[in-house]
């Protein structure tokens, strides 16, 4: 007698007995919203290269902008449950987790570690309510792994900055309200947030993209963009400021690969057990079997290490170098997963009536945007051996 196919792979591994009550909750509460809101429509909006922008005022309503931030209207719950949500965003498409993260880990924790209390005051709350949208403008057309050489520039006038240059491969930059934007200034490196409508600073989207459809992703562009010394982040000096936003998006992205192949594996074993050929469903044979049993262990082994990396954040003792090794592995592990699931389906794996290919695509970008693979096996080598090889 066989035994019902499991709907989701991770039950193998009992995750849900390592949370809480509250963690389960939030994680449930946010994968129904996405049910209802976003998985009906998403391969639509994936193929027509459509955000729906719209579900911004929701999200904030649900509580997931700015989640883990403290006070000025964000809900401030713990790594684990912001983790967990990620995981949901990005079970249902990379597009809506990159909002959520550069929202609220970008733009938003920017403002809220490195700025002045009016700046927090003013754009805070709005963020967090999705009645305005973030960007966050680090990486140049000629600098992305090594942004202590972007050419972007501020330099005084007065008692106002002038800021020239121009950012590349920012999420939600068509559609921001501010932007936070990273510059050279005689002082180092420093932050600054400028509201859309700012003379002299435009936005152009990048079209022809295929990944991350269903999101906005844009070049920034500032010609003599005079701003006042208030809309300096006051904290912020050096590199120090941009990566420690960094490390913030890392943290969910490496939740949010977990979603990614979970939502994958569970369209393999769905398609595999209605799948008939040669009088039996395929998930029958024993190649199948290999293929999901090797990504149910990867995918849970995935999942494990992100929830303990959240712990370790939850007790304010995790290092930058412990958030590459789970950016690394699970981001690799995943983008593998849903390369695999699109064999278990076939020729029915290239449409986007099912998810795998559409992931696959997806984390191409996700291998490579905030920190690539490559980077982040550097900062892990250097973890090991204690010798920096970037250079």
């Amino acid at each position: 007698m066989s035994a019902k196919p499991l709907k989701d792979p991770l039950e193998l591994f009992d995750i849900a007995s390592v949370l809480t009550d509250e963690e389960r909750e939030i994680q449930a509460t946010v994968a129904r919203f996405l049910a209802d809101r976003v998985r009906p429509h998403i391969g639509e909006w994936f193929e027509n290269a459509h955000f729906a922008r719209e579900l911004a005022p929701e999200l904030g309503k649900l509580g997931v902008l700015g989640m883990h931030l403290e006070g000025y209207g964000c809900a401030g719950t713990n790594a684990v449950s912001y983790g967990l949500a990620c995981l949901e965003l990005e079970a249902a498409d990379s597009g809506f987790r990159s909002f959520v993260s550069v929202q609220g880990s970008l733009s938003m924790f920017s403002i809220w570690k490195w700025g002045s209390e009016e700046q927090k005051l003013e754009w805070l709350p709005r963020l967090a309510a999705g009645e305005a949208i973030g960007c966050f403008g680090l990486t140049e057309p000629d600098f992305g792994s090594n942004p202590s050489g972007m050419r972007t520039k501020a330099v005084r006038e007065g008692g106002d900055w002038i800021l020239n240059g121009s950012k590349m491969w920012i999420t939600n930059g068509g559609i921001a309200d501010v932007a936070t934007v990273w510059a050279q200034t005689e002082e180092g490196i420093r932050g600054f947030l400028v509201p859309r409508g700012t003379p002299g600073f435009t936005t152009q989207d990048i079209k022809q993209k295929m990944s991350l459809r269903a999101s906005i992703t844009s070049e920034l562009y500032f010609d003599n963009v005079r701003l006042p010394d208030s809309a300096r982040l006051p904290f912020a000096e050096g590199l120090r400021g941009p990566l420690s936003c960094l490390n913030e998006a890392r943290f969910g992205i490496l939740f949010g690969a977990v979603g990614a192949a979970r939502d994958s594996i569970q369209a393999a074993i769905d398609y595999a057990d209605s799948r008939v050929q040669f009088d039996k469903p395929i998930s029958a044979f024993q190649l199948t079997q290999k293929k999901l049993a090797d990504m149910t262990v990867s995918v849970g082994s995935a999942a494990l290490l992100a929830v303990h990396l959240g712990r370790l954040k939850d007790q304010h003792r995790i290092r930058p170098e412990q958030i590459s090794v789970g950016k690394l592995n699970n981001v690799r592990e995943a983008i593998a997963i849903a390369r695999e699931c699109r064999t278990v389906l076939g020729a029915n794996g290239i449409s986007l009536e099912y998810s795998p290919l559409r992931h696959a695509n997806n984390l191409e970008s996700v291998l490579t945007y905030e920190g690539t693979s490559e980077m982040h096996t550097l900062v892990v080598g250097q973890a090991i051996t204690g010798y920096p090889a970037f250079r």
